[in-house]
């Protein structure tokens, strides 16, 4: 497939930069209007052109493209007489960047599968400033023979592109990464509170537990703005919550009991349903401070 014409839905921070991204390296883009407008108008000064549903934007692209927040919103996008499973066609390729649900995504996939075009499911990692230069981490799964179709689409977007096997899988590992990712930061959060409660110096702590096989690059983030006020992840404490939820969903869509999230997903879900859900992830030293000494 060379040069495709690609459809965008979901021109939020991180989309916004991909879809500049595609621009730049000369792709042909519709887009589909977002809440916030200035993505969109952005890529209309490029010279994209603006779908009034997703069920135009499929009929108007090669390879649908979806990066949005939450598997309802996907939804809300695929189904539905105007959405784009109304307008795919047989050999459409159409893919899920977000970090979703895995039974969403196999629900998606099979419904597309009738019509005969093909659903991947392509979380991503790092951030908007990547996607702009098109250094993202991309997780792929679904059909080998339609990734290696879509291969220079997605290598444009990404220094690293995995294809990790069956439909499902880059969503059930994206999810299982962030579970022991927010596991960890909050872990580390709660160290550093303990230790001020205790009277230790938060250096004197992290230089130990460093010193060991304790030392992971998520303890990094913590420390960097638990020490020196940095914030190297900008992640918020709400897209946290709903993926540990997530991944709590998926354990029980599995018939499974995760043991392990539930002190994670309990933290970040108090943090987040008192106001703090704009905080970033780092910034929970500053949260875990203060409510150490309050029982849930």
């Amino acid at each position: 497939m060379t040069q495709p014409h690609i459809g965008f839905i979901g021109l939020g921070l991180m989309g916004r930069a991909m879809v500049e991204c595609l621009q730049g390296a000369g792709y042909g883009l519709t887009v589909l209007g977002h809440r916030d407008r200035s993505g969109i108008e952005a890529a209309l000064a490029r010279d994209a052109t603006e779908a009034a549903t997703a069920r135009d934007l499929a009929a108007a692209s090669d390879i649908v493209m979806i990066c949005m927040g939450t598997s309802e919103q996907v939804e809300s996008r695929v189904y539905g007489e105007n959405g784009v499973l109304a307008g795919t066609r047989a050999g459409q390729v159409v893919i899920d960047f977000g970090t979703s649900l895995p039974a969403s995504t196999l629900k998606i996939g099979a419904a597309l599968a009738d019509k005969g075009a093909i659903y991947l499911d392509a979380p991503l990692g790092r951030t908007p400033a990547h996607a702009k230069d098109g250094k993202l981490n991309i997780m792929a799964a679904g059909d080998r023979a339609a990734f290696d179709r879509v291969r220079p689409v997605l290598d444009t977007l990404g220094e690293n592109v995995f294809h990790l096997g069956a439909l499902g899988n880059g969503h059930t590992i994206k999810l299982i990464n962030n579970f022991y990712a927010m596991t960890t930061a909050m872990a580390m959060s709660e160290a550093f509170a303990m230790a001020d409660a205790a009277g230790i110096e938060r250096q004197a702590l992290y230089g130990v537990l460093a010193a060991g096989p304790n030392h992971s690059g998520m303890m990094d983030f913590i420390r960097n703005y638990a020490i020196d006020g940095r914030i190297d992840l900008a992640f918020s404490v709400a897209n946290a919550a709903k993926d540990v939820g997530y991944y709590a969903q998926m354990a029980e869509d599995l018939a499974r009991h995760s043991r392990m999230s539930g002190a994670a997903l309990a933290t970040l879900r108090e943090a987040r349903d008192g106001g703090a859900g704009d905080l970033l992830v780092p910034q929970m030293v500053d949260w875990m401070a203060k409510h150490l000494g309050e029982k849930a």
